[in-house]
């Protein structure tokens, strides 16, 4: 039982390890979302966000239904609670999303999920904040995630 419940810890810290560059910056990249993920995102189902801290990983949930794509191919989440979300990405920004809908074919029939890599910031304030919450009048804030893979899972 032990050595299963440290195999997620040790995959988020080589995720992290692998998004560092060289000289230990973060590097940028813009991935281009798949279109079955922006046809899953269609799909009302739940979306699994994990981030890690020190008291080791975290998950939230939330909707597809909520998650909106920016122009630059983030995704906006609206956040009403994640506040042990927050305080991680605030000292840890990379977060790993699941995602996926039982509606959309997959890889090898009916449904299609997704593993997504990526770093995290939350917005309070600018256009898409305000966007968000004129949606969502519920959030208190925005989780912005830069993607930096997304990888059909089923």
């Amino acid at each position: 039982m032990a050595a299963s419940m440290c195999e997620p810890l040790a995959f988020f810290r080589d995720f992290i390890h692998r998004s560092t560059g060289r000289n230990g910056t973060k590097e940028i990249h813009t991935v281009k979302l798949p279109e079955t993920l922006l046809e899953v995102l269609k799909k009302d189902s739940i979306v699994a966000i994990a981030t890690l801290g020190p008291d080791g990983p975290h998950m939230v949930n939330t909707w597809n239904s909520y998650v909106r794509v920016s122009e630059d191919g983030r995704l906006l989440i609206p956040a009403g609670y994640f506040h042990k979300t927050e305080a991680n990405i605030a000292a840890n920004n990379q977060v790993l999303v699941t995602l996926g809908s039982s509606k959309v074919q997959g890889l090898h029939g009916p449904g299609a999920g997704f593993l997504i890599k990526g770093t995290a910031a939350f917005l309070k304030e600018g256009p898409e904040y305000d966007a968000t919450k004129s949606t969502f009048g519920w959030a208190r804030a925005v989780l912005s995630l830069t993607v930096d893979s997304a990888t059909q899972t089923i």
